[in-house]
């Protein structure tokens, strides 16, 4: 159970964190807009290319890869604090934001729409739910 002061700051660091990634998503790493509208419908088809060029140690496979990963981890860890911990309504939520932002790179030529990553992101963020479950249920038993 979450108390009234953590969920507070759970939603604080959440738009906070929030704000960053809108940030980095759209301006940051020296990100500038495109001639031309740049977009992956297909599933699995970057990280497949990542996949089979076998460089896992290059920059651009730890950003693709890990990173799209990684940097929505803590997604999963501070929604449930925020706002319950029932997983239909936080996927939902973090998917409408998910795509939003897939579309803002998109329009603004900021990035690409990639399917892609929006499977790597919900594979981020349901790790970090599933951390978070974990260590609620290990609080949650008696010793």
């Amino acid at each position: 159970m979450v108390k009234p002061q953590d969920r507070r700051w759970a939603a604080i660091a959440l738009v906070g964190y929030s704000l960053l990634l809108i940030y980095w998503m759209l301006f940051g790493f020296g990100r500038a807009p495109h001639d031309t509208y740049m977009y992956n419908l297909k599933p699995f088809l970057t990280i497949c290319q990542f996949l089979r060029a076998g460089d896992f140690m290059s920059a651009r496979w730890l950003v693709n890869m890990i990173g799209n990963i990684g940097v929505f981890i803590p997604f999963g860890l501070l929604m449930p604090m925020v706002f319950g911990g029932k997983l239909r309504r936080e996927i939902f939520l973090f998917l409408s934001g998910v795509v939003i932002l897939e579309i803002l790179q998109l329009v603004l030529k900021r990035g690409s729409f990639d399917v892609d990553d929006m499977i790597l992101n919900t594979t981020g963020f349901l790790l970090g739910f599933g951390i978070y479950k974990l260590y609620d249920r290990m609080l949650s038993k008696p010793i």
